[in-house]
């Protein structure tokens, strides 16, 4: 759970996921809140939670990262500390690897029949429109590349070396997934975006960002990297 100045709903949305029977820890990756959400978090009292205080604030990726690398669980999924992302999903979600069928499950916003908050039409739009250039460049036939449900199995996150510090991880992650050839699901999700005013921090120079990033992790350009990096 990456989480920055979210002292709102921090402690709501930790108790969401406490109370699901698939958690078997949280790891909190507290990117250097200032609001006063470490003091909460500090206060938080479960055998499951393990807490990480970065230093100062460097981007969701960052914080995924750390998070990435203490996981310890056979399955490993992200969940933002806002309350738009409803941990009841979770069973659904992992359903797929624990089958055995998946390697890595998207949950989208925009397949299935499940409740949708109505916020932004050119937020959707947007998000829409990433995922089309990145299933151009990564040849997968995803719904919601941006989405913050994303669940793996520990060894393959594990073993992806990743770079981007802010919201340049979700292409950065799905361009190397492809790479990868792992196999991937997705499964539709309900969905309760906030608004701006209620905490929402992506931008649209995120998004000019994410358009970078999927071309840059494409597996055609991810490739050519490792091999030079094995020639060297």
């Amino acid at each position: 759970m990456p989480c920055y100045n979210e002292i709102e709903t921090i402690e709501q949305c930790v108790a969401a996921v406490l109370r699901s029977s698939w958690v078997g820890e949280l790891i909190i990756v507290d990117d250097g809140s200032t609001d006063g959400t470490r003091d909460v978090i500090r206060r938080l009292d479960d055998s499951r939670i393990r807490a990480v205080f970065q230093p100062q604030n460097g981007g969701k990726g960052s914080a995924l990262q750390t998070g990435f690398k203490e996981a310890r669980f056979e399955f490993v999924i992200v969940q933002d500390a806002d309350l738009e992302y409803d941990p009841d999903d979770y069973g659904k979600i992992l359903q797929p690897l624990v089958s055995g069928r998946a390697d890595v499950v998207y949950g989208s916003r925009f397949a299935g029949g499940d409740a949708h908050r109505v916020v932004y039409y050119w937020h959707s739009v947007g998000n829409k429109f990433l995922t089309f250039i990145s299933n151009a460049f990564t040849n997968l036939n995803l719904t919601d590349m941006e989405t913050c449900y994303k669940c793996f199995r520990r060894e393959i996150i594990q073993g992806i070396e990743l770079h981007e510090s802010r919201f340049g991880i979700e292409p950065e992650l799905t361009g190397k997934v492809a790479t990868g050839r792992w196999r991937v699901y997705e499964v539709g999700i309900s969905y309760d975006g906030r608004t701006y005013d209620e905490g929402k921090k992506i931008g649209w120079k995120d998004g000019v960002r994410a358009i970078v990033c999927i071309v840059k992790y494409s597996p055609l350009f991810e490739r050519r990297r490792v091999k030079k990096k094995i020639a060297a």
